[in-house]
């Protein structure tokens, strides 16, 4: 085993619990081993760009798992899209279900534009730093920090406006 290879799985071994984890507040419980495995592939495709320090080779195990899940995302969408063609080709209702009750806060991030929502979810779902979040996002920490600002922004006034309406 080569020495690249040897931090990678010492990496992987150190923050895959909490790679899952993150996986599975984005995905759900059962997409998310896979794509857990998908960052897995494509850090060993990339092992060569391994940080050395432990810390930021976390966060850049980080930011290959936040690229499985926007392209599980897009892989979603276009399903969902394939569905409601169908849907309407052949006049069925393609009414889609309410929000679960309780679901309030998840809700209202759901509806911020997503990279404001992914900020969020990292600070918050991973306990990142704004700073680190901002790494993990690739921008700069100066950048995050007006999209948290404009985001917790955002959410008081979707919840503000749950809780009076």
């Amino acid at each position: 085993m080569s020495r690249d290879d040897a931090r990678l799985t010492a990496a992987l071994g150190e923050a895959s619990t909490d790679l899952l984890a993150y996986l599975q507040r984005r995905v759900g419980l059962d997409d998310a081993p896979d794509l857990l495995g998908e960052t897995m592939v494509v850090a060993w495709r990339r092992v060569r760009e391994l940080p050395g320090d432990p810390e930021r080779a976390r966060m850049w195990l980080f930011g290959i798992a936040r690229g499985t899940v926007l392209n599980h995302a897009r892989g979603e969408r276009r399903r969902w899209a394939l569905a409601d063609r169908i849907r309407l080709h052949f006049g069925k209702d393609a009414a889609s279900p309410a929000a679960d009750e309780g679901a309030e806060v998840r809700d209202a991030i759901a509806r911020l534009e997503p990279d404001l929502a992914e900020l969020v979810r990292l600070v918050h779902w991973e306990r990142f730093t704004v700073a680190e979040a901002a790494e993990v996002l690739g921008i700069p920490a100066s950048t995050a920090r007006g999209r948290y600002a404009k985001a917790k922004e955002a959410l008081r006034a979707a919840l503000g406006a749950a809780v009076s309406g």
